[in-house]
């Protein structure tokens, strides 16, 4: 190894300190001194050639350099544990260790169980983890990209390229719905029941070409409140066909027509935990899940 090599150990104390965030905290955490932790940090960062993080009375805080580290040093101690686990998965014929999953709420509540479970019937030692996270600004595809899941289930426009460094595959293409409370005879009059996950670009185009617009916007915490809200009477929604597999009573649901809006909902990963067996085997179980659901 170079001499200006970071070994997995450095890697594991520098993601220490980011975590903590304090050298102190640091070398209780990893069960050394601080004066252990601030030398070695200060190797570190002779080794790289920048300063990794700014050292104040408050603690430690992660630079631009520091940030930057802290995103590889997750996914190369990732890759260390992947060459493990997979060469004894190989030797033993079946998959074992963790798999991280970022799943926004309704793709976690209606695709991943049923394609978790067919493949954790073949692989028991295989464990899953799944982390929720809101389809807002970097989304789930950000916890791919800073290391903290191996893959997502995410959003992407229709012409959009995954995220820069990650690669994405195509799940499922689901239309969007009118949704209403059943009996209601002109549901259009209704205030519009929306949430902030419901990404707006793959409805506004349609929104443009319509004739009518709602009369007034409800802005409530997720799909499920909408499909609450609606069941209530207290208006309509357009909603992704993936929210209503769990359609409650006193709701009816509309086609929108052959020009109704599309969501697009893809695989996220990092060039190498995609090949990795695991992430593969989870998006074949997540297509085979998604298929019925898929548009024709």
């Amino acid at each position: 190894m170079s001499t200006t090599d970071l070994s997995p150990g450095e890697l594991r104390l520098l993601l220490a300190v980011e975590r903590t965030g304090s050298f102190t905290a640091a070398a209780a955490d990893r069960g050394l001194t601080q004066s252990a932790v601030s030398h070695a940090v200060r190797v570190c960062e002779r080794k790289i050639g920048a300063v990794l993080f700014e050292r104040g009375r408050t603690g430690a805080r992660a630079t631009k350099a520091g940030d930057r580290v802290r995103v590889h040093a997750r996914q190369i101690l990732r890759q260390l544990d992947l060459l493990v686990t997979e060469a004894r998965g190989a030797a033993a014929g079946t998959l074992t260790g963790p798999l991280r999953i970022a799943a926004f709420r309704s793709a976690a509540a209606h695709l991943l169980p049923a394609a978790l479970d067919r493949l954790a019937a073949g692989n028991p030692e295989l464990s899953p983890r799944v982390l929720i996270v809101p389809e807002l600004g970097r989304g789930t595809a950000g916890e791919v990209a800073d290391g903290r899941a191996d893959v997502a289930i995410a959003t992407l426009a229709e012409d959009s390229p995954a995220p820069a460094g990650l690669v994405a595959g195509e799940l499922l293409r689901e239309p969007y719905v009118l949704v209403h409370p059943a009996g209601r005879r002109e549901p259009r009059d209704l205030p519009l029941i929306d949430w902030a996950e419901n990404c707006s670009s793959y409805t506004r185009a349609w929104w443009a070409r319509q004739e009518w617009l709602p009369k007034a916007t409800l802005d409530v915490a997720d799909d499920g409140v909408v499909l609450s809200m609606v069941a209530q009477g207290i208006g309509m929604a357009i909603l992704p066909k993936l929210s209503l597999l769990a359609t409650p009573p006193g709701v009816t649901v509309t086609s929108l027509g052959e020009n109704a809006p599309t969501r697009r909902i893809v695989y996220v990963a990092t060039h190498a935990t995609a090949q990795s067996l695991a992430v593969r085997r989870l998006v074949a179980e997540l297509r085979a899940t998604a298929k019925p659901h898929a548009m024709a």
